[in-house]
């Protein structure tokens, strides 16, 4: 009985972490007790969690408990220490069928600590005591414990294998070293071990970075999915809105439209009907008449002859005029008015080229009256939509499948309509054509302030769009000669507003001379050859870094091709060199 009061003692006073006597012990708020060092090892573990549990019972604790010696618990500790308690190894300190046991332990072993490479045996801390303690064994080498040691014993001249043969790639013994292995290359095993280690941590090291590279790319991609994702739901969410208010605005307008139209046939109605009446009256009074009149053609000759004088002149003072009415036309304009409204709207619709909100606004203007102006207004906001959803859709297409274009026909099918931003117009420029041409003049426009336009003597400008997928556009070009001409050119949109086009590298440049072509990226010049033509073909393959430049005359000739990297969407640009030079984008079919 006392014996198994001593084990429920041992039990009540051990660390369940590390299974052995506690040291310094704690006692957690949820009534556990751990050894201070095991309980702040585990905590230190779970710091990036911020918040802290207890291993037994998994109670957490917010913020980190302060921890303090329970003294009597410690005073326990050390009475039954007293008692031989703590000399008696715990369970855990026995070998078990995965552990290297002791080999001079009698009856239950005990795990070894060390194993002798000498004596070719494993020893527990109590018997390898002598190893440290006596002169005989100190030379002996201590290894980690093993069930292996007869591995490392050369099997033909039973001696301890320490060398390694480089030339033969294996450990041997300093026997085989004299023997079979003589003029070989050889080194300690420990030697090779330790420069092998090396290697294996610089292998280690290359493919830990590449884990982390790889983690990060993958990282960035579950961003780019989120981002896609929330950009989606944003601009379905604000479709619907847009969609919502239009459909509301135009059954507004119809309403609007019925009520006048039948307060409008309400008053033509009673005008009619007035008409009506009066002319009701006048066919009665004239029927009455001319009963008169008939009735006095039956008449002898002196009674008819004084009657008639008599009959007339009573006609003229009571002849009333009749009032002509014109056919009414007011319905068939306000008809024309809603056919044109609708036209405009399926135009609209169908091309994708408009910007809703501002649609609406207009199409409230036109269902308010034929005002000549609001068809004009509504084709300014048509011309200025900046999405063509059916060619979105084809470039998505173009790229899942498809092979490099060839002929201008295949070229053209990934044709791009593009204009000018002229938030970005260097002040000498003049865009016109509904900013699809651009023209350098000595005269600076008063432009609004804006970041992105082009500055100092930088007289270039960029496009509305921006461009990725697969695209194609041409632009025509007229340069004078001795230093003028355009730039034909792509960048980013952070592109330098204080550089020209193909001085850094943001942008890539290809200079149109009515002598001949140059091409420059990040301030790197290329001569390229090709006889002039008015008119160069642009081909962008986004994802494949394709961007090339033909001379467009009848057919197509390559003229410069660059194979890089894109990595932000990009912008067509424009550029003149000299005052008088202009350029514009084709509308290519």
């Amino acid at each position: 009985m006392a014996q198994r009061g001593n084990q429920l003692d041992s039990d009540t006073i051990s660390c369940s972490i590390c299974l052995d006597l506690l040291k310094d012990p704690v006692t957690l708020s949820c009534g556990h007790s751990y050894c201070m060092k095991c309980i702040k090892d585990h905590w230190d573990e779970e710091d990036r969690k911020r918040v802290y549990s207890c291993p037994q019972c998994r109670k957490t604790f917010t913020p980190r408990p302060v921890l303090e010696k329970n003294t009597v618990l410690a005073e326990l500790v050390e009475e039954l220490k007293k008692t031989g308690l703590g000399a008696a190894p715990a369970d855990h300190c026995y070998a078990g069928p995965e552990d290297v046991a002791c080999d001079v332990c009698t009856g239950r072993k005990l795990k070894a600590t060390k194993s002798c490479l000498v004596c070719r045996a494993s020893y527990c801390e109590k018997h390898l005591q002598p190893h440290y303690d006596a002169a005989t064994f100190k030379k002996h080498k201590l290894v980690n414990p093993s069930k292996k040691l007869q591995e490392n014993i050369c099997s033909r001249h039973d001696e301890v294998m320490k060398i390694f043969c480089r030339t033969d790639r294996q450990i041997i013994c300093y026997l085989c070293l004299m023997e079979e292995h003589k003029d070989h290359d050889t080194v300690s095993a420990a030697a090779e071990r330790t420069e092998k280690q090396k290697k294996l941590e610089g292998s280690r090291g290359n493919l830990q970075q590449r884990i982390k590279k790889q983690e990060k790319e993958e990282l960035l991609l579950q961003q780019e999915v989120e981002a896609i994702n929330a950009s989606t739901d944003e601009a379905v969410e604000h479709s619907e809105e847009i969609f919502t208010q239009l459909i509301r605005l135009l059954q507004e307008r119809k309403g609007d439209v019925k009520q006048k139209v039948r307060s409008q046939q309400e008053t033509q109605v009673s005008r009619v009907r007035e008409l009506q009446e009066k002319l009701q009256q006048e066919v009665t009074e004239l029927k009455r008449k001319d009963g008169e009149l008939e009735k006095l053609s039956h008449t002898e000759d002196h009674e008819f002859l004084q009657s008639f004088f008599s009959l007339s002149a009573l006609g003229e003072s009571t002849h009333s005029s009749s009032s002509n009415t014109r056919p009414l036309t007011y319905f068939k304009e306000v008809t024309a008015a809603v056919s044109q409204t609708r036209d405009l709207l399926q135009d609209a619709l169908r091309d994708g080229r408009t910007n809703i909100s501002e649609t609406v606004s207009e199409v409230d203007v036109l269902l308010s009256g034929p005002e000549p102006k609001t068809r004009d207004l509504l084709q300014d906001a048509l011309r200025d939509g900046r999405t063509n959803i059916s060619k979105t859709v084809s470039e998505v297409d173009v790229l899942l499948s498809g092979p490099e274009p060839k002929t201008r026909a295949e070229f053209l099918r990934y044709s791009r309509e593009i204009t000018l931003d002229p938030n970005t117009a260097n002040e000498n420029l003049l865009l016109s054509e509904w900013n699809r041409k651009v023209m350098s003049v000595n005269q600076e426009h008063s432009y609004s302030d804006d970041p992105d336009r082009f500055t100092r003597w930088c007289f270039q400008v960029l496009s509305r769009e921006s461009l990725t997928g697969r695209c194609y556009w041409e632009v025509e070009w007229r340069g004078r000669g001795g230093g003028g001409g355009v730039s034909v050119a792509v960048a980013y949109k952070n592109t330098s507003r204080e550089e020209w086009f193909g001085l850094n590298n943001k942008s890539w440049s290809l200079c149109c001379y009515p002598e001949g072509y140059i091409f420059y990226y990040n301030k790197v010049r290329t001569e390229v050859s090709g006889p002039p033509s008015s008119r160069v073909g642009v081909y962008l393959d986004h994802p494949a870094g394709v961007l090339s430049f033909y001379r467009v005359s009848g057919t197509m000739t390559l003229l410069h091709s660059v194979q890089t990297s894109f990595t932000q969407p990009l912008h067509a640009g424009l550029g003149t060199l000299s005052y008088g030079d202009n350029a514009k984008f084709i509308k290519v079919k």
